[in-house]
């Protein structure tokens, strides 16, 4: 039972930790942008609750605190929340910015973490440590399960299946395809071994659910390797790219089943987290670099609430040439928070109980 809490305490502690380094980089980005514009940036807290420890550089109105709650973290830019009062003299206000201005810090944070996971892909490109897998060819065996219908059958590690049913076989999945039908049904496999091709072997596939499986792994190979810098540069920049094309169009179809099936809540994240953390550190880094993508398109979205959602609004005012009023866009952003929220809480709850 120790144990049990322990890895759920692991899987928490490790979460929050990874969520919480990719947040303060976000609120990082917000924080550069509006300094740069000269903004006044009242507060740069990492995590909630009662202030633990505090720094104030003299002259600078910016007070740079850790809370008692150590996670997360945020950026309070002077003016920004439409319910403040606001002096139209006052330059170092955000309303008083050009729009170019509040455009750029809004996005800021997003970009930020395309930066981050930009990095994270171009560090481990050049040190060759990228974590992306795939099957070998030809289909190699890695690993015979003990007691399965291929250790039965005599197959061994490093063994290459050929044919299987009269089927050429060129990888995994055409072996999949092949044996998958032929669940509790003799079928011959034809394999190399050392070079060497062995005389047919009557293989009887196990039921697995109904699928037929032999009991082996596929042999498995670097996706990326020896990039050197050049090529590792340029993954940096089309690897994120293709994930956020990827998480898009499953979000467009999660939209069109009208279903959040494919949402992961903290409790799939810190699963995800908790089991690359411990398969080493190259495989940690690309899980917070698909995390840092993903959170820089989320907050990307056109939804209120999130930094698309403020960019929108930004856009109204381009369009229509005068600023939307305060109230309803404080409105927009709270019925933002409270959708968010619930699909946060639905979500968690299905990934703990469902």
């Amino acid at each position: 039972m120790l144990g049990i809490v322990d890895s759920v305490l692991f899987k928490v502690f490790i979460t929050l930790v990874a969520l919480s380094v990719l947040i303060i980089i976000h609120e990082g980005g917000h924080y550069l942008a509006a300094r740069a514009f000269g903004m006044r940036v009242l507060r740069y807290s990492i995590g909630f609750g009662p202030t633990l420890f505090r720094y104030q550089r003299k002259g600078s109105p910016t007070v740079f605190q850790v809370a008692a709650i150590p996670f997360l973290a945020y950026v309070q830019i002077a003016g920004m929340n439409p319910n403040e009062d606001v002096d139209p003299n006052d330059p170092e206000l955000y309303p008083n910015k050009s729009w170019f201005a509040r455009a750029t810090t809004i996005a800021a944070g997003p970009i930020a973490n395309y930066l981050t996971a930009s990095l994270i892909v171009f560090g481990l490109g050049v040190t060759n440590t990228l974590p992306p897998r795939q099957p070998a060819e030809p289909m190699q065996v890695a690993q015979v399960v003990p007691d399965s219908p291929a250790a039965k059958a005599g197959l061994k590690d490093g063994d290459i299946i050929v044919e299987a049913n009269g089927q050429p076989i060129q990888n995994v999945g055409e072996l999949i395809e092949a044996t998958a039908p032929r669940a509790g049904e003799p079928t011959e496999y034809v394999v190399e071994r050392a070079g060497q091709r062995l005389p047919p072997m009557m293989i009887t596939p196990a039921d697995r659910g109904g699928r037929g499986q032999i009991g082996v792994s596929a042999k498995m190979t670097r996706l990326y390797q020896d990039l050197g810098v050049w090529d590792s540069a340029k993954l940096s920049i089309v690897f994120p790219w293709q994930m956020t094309v990827m998480q898009l169009e499953g979000l467009t179809d999660m939209v069109k089943r009208r279903s959040t099936e494919g949402i992961g809540g903290p409790v799939m994240m810190g699963k995800m987290v908790a089991e690359a953390a411990e398969a080493g550190l190259p495989a940690f880094l690309w899980i917070l670099m698909f995390i840092s993508v993903a959170l820089g398109m989320f907050n990307l979205l056109p939804f209120p609430a999130l930094d698309g959602g403020r960019l929108i609004f930004l856009g109204y005012e381009i369009i229509a040439r005068r600023r939307a009023n305060e109230r309803f866009e404080m409105a927009v952003h709270a019925f933002g928070i409270v959708f968010l929220l619930s699909v946060m809480i639905l979500v968690t709850y299905r990934d703990i109980f469902g």
